[in-house]
């Protein structure tokens, strides 16, 4: 990992907003509702379905959960009413999981029944490794009551065979991804290829035992040994669908798009948008090499000027 790559992912928070977002702005919609549903209109008129999710999470008051809890109301009455092909995804912690277990569990339990009468899905992300066993114990108890309700797993943890064996039992509807969260090394594989291998391993016991399969991954080498698998289980493309970031490896998605695949974009929006971006730029210095390199091409080309404040650059006023 190119060590300029690293000191520039430690300096991230200290760079201005307006800078961040120059290159942050092709991965996040907005900052509102309104911003999700045109990007997703746009994906769907392109033959991809989305799932939204309103960034935040680590909430420490009842109030900003519950606020959050009310956005989301708000996201999937636009969804339906603008007949949006698209789910939502729910970070517990967003929603009050380390003040109250019980608490957030109200809070999803409202967020699934509602959802269900509307007839859209609602996916329950999964955080790093402290919130795994509290994730997986409300996806369990939603999913009893709630069809409508998915769950993720990461590969790159030890634990994740024996969470998928359970999930295959309960025939859930799992996304499976890599894993972004730093994990300790007791727990989480490290090595690139074991993390692919373990995908892989994981992905046949899901499709194997009869679950959907949301194949989240950007990555060509897990992307072939995804339609291998595929291929020599004989399976219908129902079974299955694959998903990716927004802005990311537009190519990859669209050959899989011209494949008759179903593709599902991830389209995040909020205000909480910079500390988003500061985290995966962090995890991924390569990224923010990038981002520096782009930040000085913008400084050389012009200094900001008072149109920027109104120009609809997320942290550009005061």
């Amino acid at each position: 990992m190119n060590v300029f790559n690293k000191m520039i992912a430690a300096t991230l928070p200290y760079v201005p907003k307006p800078i961040v977002w120059q290159f942050s702005k092709r991965y996040i919609a907005g900052t509102h509702i309104d911003d999700a549903s045109r990007i997703t209109k746009t994906l769907n008129d392109s033959g991809m379905c989305a799932t939204m999710d309103l960034l935040g999470e680590d909430t420490m008051k009842r109030e900003d959960a519950e606020y959050a809890r009310d956005k989301y109301f708000e996201m999937l009455d636009t969804i339906h009413e603008a007949r949006l092909d698209s789910g939502v995804s729910v970070k517990l912690t967003q929603m009050g999981l380390k003040l109250d277990k019980a608490f957030c569990h109200d809070i999803v339990h409202s967020l699934a029944e509602k959802a269900h009468s509307l007839g859209i899905y609602l996916r329950i992300d999964m955080e790093d490794h402290t919130c795994t066993d509290e994730t997986l114990d409300i996806y369990y108890q939603l999913k009893a009551e709630y069809p409508n309700v998915g769950i993720v797993v990461q590969a790159y943890l030890f634990r994740t065979l024996d969470d998928v064996r359970k999930l295959v039992r309960e025939k859930g509807n799992v996304r499976l991804c890599k894993g972004v969260y730093i994990e300790p090394e007791e727990i989480a594989y490290r090595d690139r290829q074991k993390v692919r291998d373990n995908f892989l391993l994981l992905l046949e016991e899901l499709l194997k035992g009869g679950c959907y399969v949301g194949i989240a991954t950007h990555d060509d080498y897990l992307i072939d040994g995804s339609y291998r698998i595929i291929e020599s289980l004989g399976l219908d493309k129902s079974a299955y669908e694959f998903q990716m970031l927004l802005g990311v490896t537009e190519h990859l998605r669209d050959s899989i798009v011209e494949r008759g695949d179903k593709m599902r974009i991830y389209v995040p929006f909020g205000e909480h948008w910079h500390a988003y971006c500061i985290r995966r730029l962090r995890e991924n210095p390569t990224i923010a090499g990038y981002v520096a390199k782009s930040a000085l091409r913008i400084r050389r080309r012009r200094r900001p000027s008072a149109r920027d404040s109104a120009s609809g650059i997320p942290g550009s006023n005061p």
